[in-house]
């Protein structure tokens, strides 16, 4: 049974290029093509997520729709009937809500279609897209976009496959790559340094100095890395101390306590506004010999710099600053575009994959696969009965292989006539998903 039929007895031909990509569209604007004062405006609150893809999906032009919004992107991912009106629809939604002219947001914008916009959606789950490659937060922000637009009901079968696909690209470039396992934050790359002047960083007391931004994201760093440790906070205003040391569950004391706490501490993170040392040689040297001359680790994050350099001099003391630490990212900034090279070949991977499944989507080749699939229960049942009917003769052979087609087409008839033509108003794309799974056709 090679002759291709549909339910009707016709003949079926796959169509070279199978469905029509270009339903897939992505408009957005990101760090590349907006300053942060545009990126700002444009953000979406979780209650706009909600408002403008109600709107959007209320769209004749719209099947599917679903946004991200971050710090450095505003992205809007749709399954369109229409290219230009669907486009059109967006902007202007965006220009009247943010009270941006379309014009303007045409000009930071950027419209990919098809499998650039698949493409795009892979890059950005991987974080090769990032301001920064290889950082670990914009997976969980894509995550949590789609999972608004699941909670919306705007999105269908193919956006649930394409996120899918990209959240498992992004597992594959963080396992088979390395793009996130060296440092390129500042915070990130001086607990690295902690690391390897210790053994381990469990139970080691942290003593912070200043309440800035960097020292707290060290600190959580650290936090991650070690275990039943304790955490002193110093700062200039004790009730700003109190409220950050509640926050890591540690203790605030005031800044004139910090020669004594010295002799406790095994990392010290300062970041502070003074322009003088906080920390000096002077203060150091008299408590190394009642620590018996157990290692103290400087992480000097402020500029200017906080921790007096006459320190490093001092044996088991070590002191690094803000260039020491660039020096280490820089390196591993490198390694990172080394290792990007690699994704990238995932990604296109996982692209091509995900346009063989969207071609699988067209009306044809599912029904191809239908009667292939049946043709191929039939033959070896066939067989099988003919082995143990080996006394009929040619003709009877001949009568049942006829009833044996006449059956599959039939069978296949009514489910053809639906997949050409479920009707205007439902979306054909989800049938045919449902047929491909329901008869196990992509295994």
């Amino acid at each position: 049974m090679t002759n291709l039929q549909d339910g009707n007895g016709d003949p079926l031909m796959s169509p070279g290029n199978g469905p029509d990509l270009s339903q897939i569209v992505l408009i957005g604007i990101n760090h590349k093509t907006a300053p942060v004062e545009i990126r700002e405006k444009l953000a979406f609150s979780t209650e706009e997520t909600a408002t403008a893809l109600g709107t959007f999906r209320n769209s004749p032009f719209i099947d599917e729709a679903m946004i991200i919004s971050t710090c450095n992107r505003v992205e809007v991912i749709l399954i369109v009937k229409n290219q230009t009106q669907a486009v059109e629809t967006v902007f202007s939604y965006i220009g009247d809500t943010k009270s941006v002219s379309p014009d303007r947001l045409k000009t930071l914008a950027y419209v990919f279609s098809g499998d650039s916009a698949v493409r795009h959606v892979f890059r950005v789950a991987a974080s090769l897209d990032s301001m920064m490659i290889g950082e670990p937060q914009i997976l969980g922000q894509v995550k949590d976009a789609f999972k608004a637009s699941v909670n919306t009901k705007t999105t269908g079968v193919i956006i649930n496959r394409l996120m899918h696909k990209a959240f498992l690209t992004a597992k594959r470039v963080r396992s088979e790559t390395g793009i996130g396992g060296h440092a390129v934050s500042i915070s990130y790359a001086a607990v690295e340094l902690a690391k390897k002047i210790f053994d381990s960083l469990d139970g080691k007391t942290v003593l912070l100095v200043g309440a800035g931004e960097m020292a707290e994201l060290a600190v959580e760093h650290l936090i991650r890395n070690t275990s039943s440790g304790n955490l002193l906070v110093a700062n200039r205003t004790l009730s700003s101390g109190v409220a950050l040391a509640e926050r890591f569950r540690g203790q605030a004391i005031r800044m004139e306590e910090i020669p004594e706490k010295l002799k406790f501490a095994d990392i010290i993170i300062s970041s502070t506004g003074s322009p003088d040392f906080v920390i000096t040689r002077d203060q150091v040297q008299p408590i190394m010999r009642w620590r018996k001359n157990r290692a103290l680790f400087f992480i000097d994050i402020a500029v200017p710099r906080d921790i007096d350099p006459a320190i490093n001099r001092i044996d088991n003391a070590y002191v690094y600053d803000i260039d020491d630490l660039q020096g280490v990212i820089n390196e591993n900034i490198d390694i990172r575009q080394t290792e990007s090279l690699k994704a990238e070949r995932i990604v296109d991977e996982s692209v091509i994959k995900f346009i063989e499944w969207h071609e699988h989507l067209d009306v044809i080749p599912t029904i191809i696969g239908l009667r292939k699939k049946l043709d191929a229960i039939v033959d070896m049942e066939m067989c099988k009965t003919m082995h143990a009917l080996d006394h009929l003769s040619s003709q009877d052979r001949l009568a049942i292989e006829r009833m044996t087609e006449s059956m599959v087409r039939k069978i296949l008839h009514d489910p053809t006539l639906f997949l050409k033509n479920p009707g205007s108003h439902r979306n054909k794309s989800v049938y045919l998903d449902f047929a491909r799974k329901l008869f196990n056709l992509d295994s």
